[in-house]
């Protein structure tokens, strides 16, 4: 008879750079998600501004909650009229899925613990991206380290941008502007969807916000599309 073998989880390598990626291909690849997000900060600043929203009101947001779908979804629901409260509960509702990012990025940076506060900040669909995508724990430091700073100064100065400029614009809905935040968001999410339970959390999370769209208070609709992961996860559990 053979040796057993222990079998044991993988661990996340602890290399140098040199070992793992190259310091030059992390960074391409971080400003390059960095720069491109970033600039729809502009958009978020004008449609901001075009819900009623003050400048000083809009670089708050983006300072200080910094997740641009939570974002969006909260000056979208006050656009069209929704109660604040119900749309600060969709806005929170969504940022909530950074807390578990946040778990998973806690294990795999293992950052000192004096810094964890100001990078909890940065975590967020960007960054925890770039960071699961290297092999190493020091490529991910540093993509995440790059891609959140770079989007973050670059989305509260597009935000200040587009909300001083947004008079010059006039109405952000005839440019389209008012789609570009969600549109980023889909494009980000779209490459993430492998497996069928996910793409069928989708697909169900699409029928239930539209369907309820015309139908329910401004901000509703998206809670209700929260259900869509619920009721899948409990129908494939039926079937196995």
């Amino acid at each position: 008879m053979g040796e057993k073998q222990l079998v044991t989880e993988p661990e996340i390598r602890e290399t140098p750079a040199s070992d793992g990626r190259p310091r030059a291909a992390v960074v391409r690849d971080a400003l390059g998600v960095g720069v491109a997000v970033g600039l729809s900060g502009f958009a978020f600043g004008v449609t901001a501004a075009g819900a009623g929203i003050s400048t000083l009101q809009a670089c708050a947001l983006s300072l200080l909650v910094f997740t641009g779908a939570s974002q969006f979804a909260l000056v979208g629901a006050l656009a069209a009229g929704g109660n604040p409260f119900t749309a600060a509960a969709g806005a929170f509702f969504l940022g909530t899925r950074n807390a578990f990012y946040g778990l998973r990025l806690s294990q795999l940076l293992r950052l000192p613990r004096a810094v964890r506060p100001l990078a909890a900040h940065w975590v967020i669909d960007e960054t925890t991206a770039v960071a699961l995508a290297q092999p190493d724990r020091r490529s991910a430091r540093l993509g995440f380290t790059v891609t959140g700073l770079t989007l973050y100064v670059l989305w509260n100065v597009t935000t200040l941008l587009g909300a001083l400029g947004a008079e010059a614009i006039g109405d952000t809905k005839a440019w389209g502007l008012d789609a570009a935040g969600p549109a980023v968001f889909l494009a980000l999410l779209a490459p993430m969807l492998k497996t069928a339970t996910e793409r069928a959390v989708a697909a169900l999370a699409l029928v239930l916000g539209l369907g309820f769209l015309p139908v329910l208070p401004a901000g509703v609709p998206v809670l209700i599309a929260a259900l869509a992961a619920p009721v899948v996860l409990w129908m494939k559990g039926r079937r196995s």
